[in-house]
């Protein structure tokens, strides 16, 4: 019994010890040098691939109900965006450029919960643009079924100041000829969801 209580308490620390040094900060750390790694052995992949990120939820990612925090993922799924932009080669365009692309709004439908230790896929992948910026699908993937899927819409800005204008960013990095057209409701819901720009009052008040 001794034993046992022994082996369960090491393993207990064990799994603590993986959980702060593999968070978020190492996970990206870690993703990052991996890409890194394929882009210099495999050049640069087609910008229309579907980037895959595997993931094991730890203690630091659960929630007081013992799944993952709802905002656990979208962290998650930034590693999954980074794997594809330095994979495509994007990554290196943009720093060449002096650009640098930020989330302008994201919605995430949840699915199935993922449990402590599970293991999962996060697939990323390009899926449209519009006037403004660029369209990302993320999905949290078990065994080929989706749990979490989140779209997400970025932008590109000149570290110089300004926006980077869709004509502008694919003259650079030259635009997919396969690059599919946005889902009608995906045009509505980033009208919709749209925050006054940066140059116009934003009053929080509630009716």
């Amino acid at each position: 019994m001794v034993v046992f209580l022994r082996q369960q308490n090491r393993r207990f620390h064990c799994g603590l010890l993986r959980s702060v040094f593999m968070n978020v900060i190492w996970r990206t750390l870690l993703v990052l040098w991996r890409a890194k790694g394929k882009l210099r052995r495999n050049g640069a992949a087609d910008p229309m691939m579907v980037s895959r990120v595997r993931l094991t939820t730890l203690p630091t990612d659960l929630d007081l109900l013992g799944h993952m925090n709802n905002g656990r993922y979208l962290s998650l799924f930034d590693l999954g965006r980074f794997d594809l932009l330095v994979r495509t080669g994007v990554w290196d365009a943009l720093k060449e450029q002096g650009w640098y692309a930020v989330v302008a709004s994201e919605t995430i439908t949840f699915r199935k919960s993922l449990q402590l230790w599970q293991r999962f896929d996060v697939e990323s992948r390009l899926i449209g643009h519009d006037d403004k910026g660029a369209y990302l699908e993320h999905r949290a993937v078990v065994d080929g079924e989706i749990y979490t899927r989140v779209i997400v819409r970025a932008r590109f800005l000149k570290r110089s100041g300004g926006i980077v204008k869709p004509e502008e960013l694919f003259e650079a990095l030259h635009r997919p000829d396969n690059l599919p057209q946005l889902e009608p409701w995906m045009e509505r819901w980033a009208v919709d969801a749209a925050l006054p720009s940066t140059k116009a009052p934003a009053p929080s008040t509630w009716e």
